[in-house]
């Protein structure tokens, strides 16, 4: 058991690595420049919602100030508008801007298309359905075991 929970972190961490990569290869083989494959992420994880910096840390895997360089680069080329909340303005509301959705639009498709591919190579949905259960089991040992 230790040997293979052991093992099961790892694997993550180099399907993470591997993931990273595949985004980074699609953005090289559609020339696009001027972001990064984990700015990338960041803006699909921001979609089509407006959300708050503090959203984004919370619904994401980001730690906090990589999220707000990421974030500071997102805007600088264009991908992303950042306004002070009408409300509160310590704080900002961050949406995609036009460049910012055709590239959303464009993610969601390699995405999907990843999807379809794993169904072709015989990895169902209930078998990722499981696979992320069992993540969060081990996640939530993990908290209770640090805490």
């Amino acid at each position: 058991m230790k040997y293979n929970y052991y093992r099961s972190i790892f694997m993550v961490e180099k399907l993470h690595r591997l993931f990273l990569e595949s985004v980074k290869y699609e953005l090289n083989k559609n020339r696009i420049k001027d972001i990064t494959n984990v700015e990338a992420l960041i803006l699909y994880n921001i979609g089509e919602r407006k959300l708050s910096v503090g959203d984004l840390t919370t619904y994401g895997c980001y730690l906090g100030s990589n999220v707000t360089y990421n974030l500071r680069k997102l805007v600088e080329n264009g991908y992303v508008y950042q306004c002070p909340r009408v409300n509160d303005r310590r704080s900002s509301e961050i949406k995609l801007t036009e460049k910012g959705l055709n590239l959303y639009d464009h993610l969601e498709k390699f995405f999907e298309n990843h999807a379809t591919k794993l169904q072709e190579n015989n990895i169902s949905e209930q078998m990722i359905i499981t696979l992320v259960d069992t993540l969060k089991n081990i996640e939530k040992y993990i908290n209770k075991d640090i805490i």
